[in-house]
C-alpha cells in the first residue's frame, strides 16, 4: 500500500478489508483472550495464516510489478537485473544503511531447533539437543582464555574459525558467522570495541534459563551473561554502572518482553556519536511466519523472552525498528546472539561465516534487499533509480 501510494500504482486489486481482517486476526495472539480464542478456535488461526500468505503474494507481485515497470521506463529489462554487487550497493544504499552495526551469532537460521508458526502453541525446544548454547563460551575461549587476553592480535577471520573449531571438538554442528551493515575487512584485528569509539560504552545483557520450564530449562546462560560481563569489564572498560543485566534469577530485572525492549531502546536513545554498545542474549531463539514479505524463507526470527507464553517473542523487525532505525549516527553497535535461529536475526545485508571457506564479507544471498531497503529507508525507488541511472 505505501509503494501503490508513492507511485500511484493501481493496476494491482485493492486489498484494505483484507489488510483490516488480517492485521486484526494477526493481533490476536498477543492478548490474553485473544490467544485463549485462537486456542479454542483454531479456524481462525487456519483462516489467519491463509489469508496472510494470500495478502503476502499480493504484496510481493505489487512490488515486482512496481519493480518492473519503472526499470522498463529506465530502458532496462528485469531479466537484465541480474542480482546486485557489493559495489553497486554500497555506491547507492541510503545513509540509513551506513550504521556502525555487528552482530555474532552462533548459528545459521537453518541449524535449528524448532520452526514455529503457531506461537499460542509454542513450547520451548529441548535443550538436550546440540542446536544452540554455545556461542558465548567459545569465543571467551579464543579471546578471554583463563582471563588473559591472547599475546598477539587476531583477525575476525582468525576468531570466527577458532570458534568453529571449539564447536565441532564439543560436538556442535553450529558454524559461527559475522554480520554487519557495512562491509568488514575480516583480516582486520578483531576488536569488541574499536579504537574510533571513544565515548561512552554501555551493554544490555539477557540471559533466560527458563526456569521451571519443562521442556526448554537451559542451565548456562546466567553464566553466559556474568561471564562476558567480567571480560568487558576488564578489557574494554565497560563500567558497572552502564551495564543491564536482564535475567530470570530472581535478582536482577526479569527478561520480560517489555523489559528487555524497554532496555534496548533507552540504551539506543542515551547513546550518541562517538559511544559504544554491546549487546549479549543467551536464551531461546526461533523462527515465526513473516507477517510482512521481507524475508526470504517466509520466516521471521525470534527472541524469545521469559513471558513468551503471555507476550509473544521478539520478531527481528521488531529489533530493527529499535536498535538500528533509531540509532544516532557514529555509535558503534556489536550484538551477540547465542540461540537458535540467530545468523540473521538483525536483517544485516553482509555476511561471513567462520567455515573456512569464505575469504571476504559478502552479501548475504538468502536476503531479500529490495524488501530490506523499503523497510528501513522508505527509499527503494531512489535507491533504484540512482543505480540503473
Amino acid at each position: 500500500q505505501r509503494v501503490k501510494r508513492r507511485l500511484g500504482y493501481t493496476s494491482i486489486l485493492d486489498t484494505t478489508i483484507l489488510q483490516v481482517f488480517t492485521k486484526t486476526l494477526s493481533l490476536l495472539p498477543k492478548f490474553k483472550k485473544g490467544k485463549d480464542l485462537l486456542r479454542s478456535h483454531p479456524i481462525l488461526y487456519t483462516i489467519n495464516q491463509q489469508t496472510m500468505g494470500f495478502f503476502n503474494k499480493l504484496k510481493n507481485a505489487a512490488s515486482k510489478a512496481i519493480k518492473e515497470d519503472l526499470l522498463k521506463s529506465m530502458g532496462i529489462d528485469d531479466a537484465d537485473d541480474g542480482g546486485m554487487t557489493r559495489d553497486e550497493f554500497e555506491a547507492n544504499k541510503p545513509d540509513e544503511l551506513r550504521k556502525d552495526i555487528r552482530m555474532i551469532s552462533g548459528c545459521a537460521d537453518r541449524q535449528t531447533s524448532a520452526d514455529v508458526s503457531n506461537v499460542s502453541s509454542f513450547q520451548l525446544p529441548d535443550p538436550a539437543g546440540r542446536a544452540g548454547g554455545a556461542c558465548t563460551s567459545t569465543l571467551l575461549k579464543v579471546l578471554y582464555a583463563d582471563e588473559r587476553v591472547p599475546e598477539e592480535d587476531l583477525s575476525f577471520t582468525q576468531v570466527l574459525e577458532q570458534m568453529r573449531r571449539h564447536l565441532k571438538e564439543g560436538g556442535y554442528s553450529q558454524i559461527p558467522q559475522l554480520t554487519s551493515m557495512n562491509p568488514i575487512d575480516v583480516e582486520a584485528k578483531f576488536d569488541l570495541v574499536p579504537e574510533t569509539a571513544t565515548g561512552v560504552r554501555r551493554a544490555v545483557m539477557i540471559g533466560i534459563n527458563y526456569v521451571g520450564d519443562e521442556p526448554g530449562e537451559l542451565s548456562g546462560c546466567w553464566n553466559d551473561v556474568l561471564n562476558m560481563k567480567k571480560y568487558i569489564m576488564d578489557v574494554h572498560g565497560f563500567e558497572e554502572d552502564n551495564i543491564v543485566v536482564l535475567m530470570d534469577d530472581g535478582e536482577n530485572t526479569e527478561p520480560t518482553r517489555e523489559n528487555i525492549i524497554e532496555a534496548y531502546r533507552t540504551v539506543v536513545a542515551h547513546s550518541e556519536e562517538g559511544d559504544a554498545i554491546f549487546l549479549h542474549y543467551s536464551g531461546h531463539g526461533t523462527k515465526l511466519r513473516d507477517d510482512d514479505s521481507d524475508e526470504a524463507d517466509g520466516y521471521d526470527e525470534a527472541l524469545v523472552p521469559r513471558d513468551f507464553q503471555e507476550n509473544g517473542m521478539i520478531r527481528d523487525d521488531d529489533l530493527y525498528e529499535i536498535l538500528v532505525k533509531d540509532l544516532a549516527d557514529g555509535v558503534h553497535l556489536v550484538s551477540l546472539m547465542d540461540c537458535c535461529h540467530s545468523g540473521t536475526i538483525m536483517d544485516l545485508p553482509y555476511i561471513f561465516k567462520g567455515d573456512g571457506e569464505m575469504g571476504e564479507m559478502i552479501l548475504d544471498p538468502d536476503m531479500n534487499l529490495d524488501a530490506f531497503i523499503e523497510q528501513i529507508t522508505g527509499k527503494l525507488i531512489e535507491f533504484l533509480q540512482s543505480r540503473f541511472s
